[in-house]
């Protein structure tokens, strides 16, 4: 079968799904209480259903079900399995609330029976420090730790509507990219059925009113665990198939798409450290509570939280396509996420405390993002909302 329609198909089934299955969700979170109710912590002011992983992953569960019909053979069990149970321990966390420690430990012992599953590790440096294929002995921890990091950072940034999921489609638009330049169709396939899954409940999330649903725990785990694919994928040595220039920065390209929930992760649990805090510990220190602390809506901060994420990228790509290294590709990168995360925020905590002019013009820009919900918002409302209203009547 043709290469685009084993993308296109799929990721039209999971598409479809995931409209489909939303509003009987939604009716069951609401029925059964399945909610997630404001405190001080949190930015909402009425309870919200937090079902919405499970629409996503429906919908990603039925694109890789129809690849498997309509295209070539690939061995995509592992995966779903692991996304099946770390999609289980997330509804009981967002149910019940998990420790941190147990939660902690499934990743690790899902993360190793991906390694063992798939073969997919962080092996090959692809030429970083003048380094190719590593040894086991190092390549499986750090693989375990960085795929580790990468769930747990990805499940961190599901604090403002429409953050989590916009960026997830844009970084499965980017590692999509970037799997079809390493000739990985299925790979490719792979990050089209989670965009398109993901594209209904972004939808619902940021425009709904009775539609609305927060992706949850089993949500952002369960993007975590499909990231880390992506990343093993990219790295492993027994992945590459093609002729890559010399100079494409693998490992620059992946830290790029994940740089800002990976470097404000380090940032506010560095933080917690130095102030005798368990890094798990809840707060409010997040990047996207400070564009909210300026007075910018929720898309306004997710619109500028991927900008900043997009910029980073964007440095990476004129890096590669003007010959730089890929050791200064990494270099930069490093300095770009220090700067967006653990420089940008104590600079504008502290021009917010001085009411300085950078607290001025940021202010001014949040106001653009708050104007009044009419015109093409209420259409889409209403659109979102219609699904709702048809299900309630049936």
């Amino acid at each position: 079968m043709n290469g685009l329609l084993q993308i296109f198909l799929p990721a039209l089934m999971a598409l479809f799904c995931t409209c489909w299955i939303h509003p009987y969700i939604l009716k069951v979170a609401k029925t059964k209480n399945i909610v997630d109710n404001p405190d001080a912590r949190k930015l909402q002011r009425i309870p919200v259903p937090i079902l919405g992983g499970l629409t996503v992953i429906f919908g990603v569960l039925s694109g890789l079900m129809a690849f498997n019909l309509i295209g070539e053979p690939y061995n995509f069990f592992p995966l779903f399995t692991s996304i099946v149970i770390i999609l289980i321990i997330g509804l009981i966390d967002d149910m019940i609330s998990l420790s941190a420690k147990v939660r902690f430990a499934i990743e690790i012992l899902l993360v190793i029976y991906l390694i063992y599953t798939t073969g997919y590790q962080l092996n090959d440096f692809h030429g970083l420090w003048g380094v190719h294929q590593i040894d086991n002995w190092f390549s499986i921890p750090l693989t375990v730790f960085a795929c580790v990091g990468i769930i747990n950072a990805v499940n961190l940034i599901d604090g403002v509507d429409g953050y989590s999921s916009g960026y997830s489609i844009v970084s499965c638009i980017l590692f999509g990219a970037m799997f079809y330049t390493l000739g990985n169709i299925c790979m490719v396939a792979l990050a089209a059925i989670v965009a398109a899954s993901l594209l209904p409940f972004f939808l619902h999330n940021v425009f709904g009113k009775l539609s609305k649903m927060f992706i949850g725990d089993a949500g952002t785990l369960s993007l975590g665990i499909i990231f880390s694919v992506f990343v093993t994928t990219i790295l492993s040595a027994e992945q590459i198939e093609v002729e890559l220039p010399d100079n494409l920065g693998l490992i620059p390209f992946t830290l790029a798409v994940l740089c800002i929930p990976v470097f404000d992760t380090l940032r506010v649990m560095s933080a917690r450290l130095l102030k005798g805090k368990s890094p798990f510990s809840p707060d409010k220190t997040h990047l996207h509570h400070l564009f909210i602390e300026l007075g910018y809506s929720h898309i306004g901060t997710t619109l500028s939280i991927i900008c900043m994420n997009l910029f980073v990228v964007l440095c990476w790509f004129l890096a590669f396509m003007y010959g730089l290294s890929i050791d200064v590709q990494l270099y930069m990168v490093l300095a770009l996420g220090l700067l967006v995360t653990f420089i940008f925020y104590p600079v504008v905590k502290a021009a917010i405390r001085k009411k300085s002019r950078l607290y001025l013009l940021l202010r001014n820009i949040a106001k653009l993002t708050r104007g009044e919900r009419k015109g093409f918002w209420l259409l889409a409302q209403r659109l979102a909302d219609r699904s709702v209203s048809d299900t309630s009547q049936e």
